[in-house]
């Protein structure tokens, strides 16, 4: 077995965290770090393409192929979590939306007892980690890594949306992370010039000139290696040898599937559920893998009465030369988000803040390339959807046996509880509210899926279960927590009852934010690497 020389910090996982904590970590000369990615080296020219991210997240080349169990509550659907495999993790491959969630998420955090967590206290990291194109503000940073874009509007259509959306109460709004978030507007991007922008390329890409980090590509963990509650190390294989490697901290920023799984395979978990896995119980920890959290998200496609410019690009003549203008400077349609309109509205009468996100595409989700006589597209259509923002179920994620390589076991744990069902049917009802707004009258034609006979109780409760899916942000994990026998970590990230290990990712979130995942994420690297010391302070 090769062993490889000691680091002063090993990070496990190069995504969205594990960049942006390996590139601080390292600004420290005297720091030796190690960052290992289970994906391959390189950063694929297709990757940075805005407009190719949901092929990209769905391609085997670029991920984990991780599915869902099936679950009675959703028709025993198994289904795709897309995960990232690459330089970047899941930056990479994701829709590029730049959101934090909202005030109250991290105000929550800090009432549970997570001291330095509530959202003065992280406000500071978000600025830090940020180049917005506003400029520094009170809520914006000016000069940090990773470049945040505005996309660009569809003037007709955005002026139709915001005008159904004032009719149904909501304002229009130029940021969503200003004084308040609730009202309708177009959202921040990460994207540099027309590119996308991830956790590789603002943050590993200008550091890994720098001698003393290391950045070790297709080597997968294995397990924590330890010494009686110390971590000492990482066991991994690369290009199919066994390898490990020692570290004076191990910090796993492996995502909520792989973090509480590569804990379980070295024997840190629930002990009865390890012994029944065949794993050797090293260290008692119930809250491993435990309240695994997403966005339940509602689609709807509406069939447009007017023709879309975005449908006309797509014609394959024209999407060749979109593509060559992309590659030259970055402009065009392949640089941005065909994106209508985004909301955060409230659709529960007990929520405090919003507690749905909307968002309004003017794209087929059967959107692909065409060309008359051999191919006919895929028609106008608006597609919509609804993310319920703080579910109630929960889900885990679990083994399927002691074997390291094998996937995690993932239950989802969508419509498991009453008030999620009717969460789902609220968002339905809002999605159909909106889209019967006067102002969008000439512009809809009619209600495709699920299709406007469709209005019982148990038929939209039948819809539902056929369709619900996720928002693709699985959070918490191993979730931070005062109490041991609940939560996984500590307010600094430690691993309850063990030495020399931390987790720094979206597992860590005792409950998930209001809004997209990423920029939490990379928020939580900027304020690891001063808990962990690195000599840092917020801008």
């Amino acid at each position: 077995m090769t062993e490889l020389r000691a680091y002063d910090y090993v990070v496990v996982g190069a995504g969205s965290a594990g960049c942006a904590l390996a590139a601080r970590l390292s600004e420290d000369a005297a720091a030796r770090v190690l960052l290992m990615e289970a994906g391959a080296p390189g950063y694929p020219l297709l990757v940075r393409v805005p407009l190719a991210w949901p092929s990209i997240s769905e391609s085997p080349r670029f991920g984990w192929g991780l599915y869902s169990e099936p679950e009675a509550a959703t028709n025993a659907r198994t289904l795709h979590q897309p995960r990232g495999k690459l330089l970047g993790g899941t930056s990479s491959i994701n829709g590029m939306m730049y959101s934090r969630g909202n005030r109250g998420d991290y105000d929550g955090w800090k009432a549970m007892g997570l001291h330095g967590w509530g959202y003065d206290d992280v406000l500071p990291f978000f600025r830090r980690s940020e180049t917005n194109w506003r400029g520094a503000t009170h809520f914006h940073g000016g000069s940090g890594p990773l470049h945040v874009a505005p996309n660009p509007r569809e003037p007709d259509l955005y002026e139709a949306m915001i005008a159904a959306a004032k009719s149904t109460g909501y304002p229009e709004l130029d940021d969503f992370h200003g004084p308040r978030q609730e009202g309708f507007g177009m959202p921040d991007f990460t994207v540099r010039r027309g590119r996308r922008e991830s956790s590789a390329t603002a943050y590993l890409a200008p550091a890994r000139a720098r001698r003393n980090l290391t950045v070790l590509t297709r080597a997968q963990a294995t397990g924590l290696l330890l010494d009686g509650a110390r971590v000492k190390g990482v066991a991994f294989v690369r290009n199919g040898s066994a390898e490990r490697v020692f570290g004076g901290e191990v910090i796993v920023c492996a995502g909520a599937f792989h973090s509480p799984h590569l804990l379980l395979v070295s024997g840190i978990g629930p002990a009865d559920e390890l012994r029944a896995a065949g794993v050797d119980v090293r260290h008692d920890l119930p809250a491993v893998g435990r309240n695994l959290q997403d966005h339940p998200l509602i689609p709807a496609v509406y069939k447009a009465s007017v023709s879309f410019s975005f449908e006309r690009l797509l014609r394959a003549d024209r999407l060749a030369l979109s593509a060559i203008r992309w590659a030259a400077t970055g402009g065009g349609a392949l640089g941005h988000a065909p994106l209508s309109v985004q909301g955060f509205v409230r659709t529960q009468s007990d929520s405090v803040w919003p507690d749905t996100q909307f968002q309004v595409s003017h794209v087929s989700f059967q959107a692909r390339p065409w060309f008359p006589g051999i191919r006919r597209g895929a028609g106008d259509h608006f597609t919509a959807a609804a993310c319920q923002m703080r579910p109630h179920g929960r889900g885990s994620v679990t083994l399927h046996s002691a074997d390291p390589l094998r996937p995690p076991r993932i239950r989802l744990g969508l419509l498991s509880d009453e008030r999620d069902i009717q969460a789902a049917r609220d968002m339905l009802g809002f999605i159909r509210q909106f889209f019967s707004a006067a102002p969008l009258s000439p512009v809809i034609d009619c209600e495709l899926v699920p299709g406007g006979s469709l209005r019982s109780v148990s038929e939209v409760d039948g819809y539902l279960r056929r369709m619900i899916q996720t928002a693709m942000h699985p959070t918490s994990s191993c979730a931070m927590g005062t109490d041991p026998a609940a939560s996984v970590v500590d307010a600094e990230l430690k691993v309850h009852g063990l030495a020399n290990l931390r987790i720094c990712d979206a597992s860590v979130m005792p409950r998930i934010v209001s809004g997209n995942t990423n920029a939490p994420t990379i928020m939580i690297a900027e304020k690891a690497a001063d808990l962990i010391g690195a000599g840092l302070s917020a801008a």
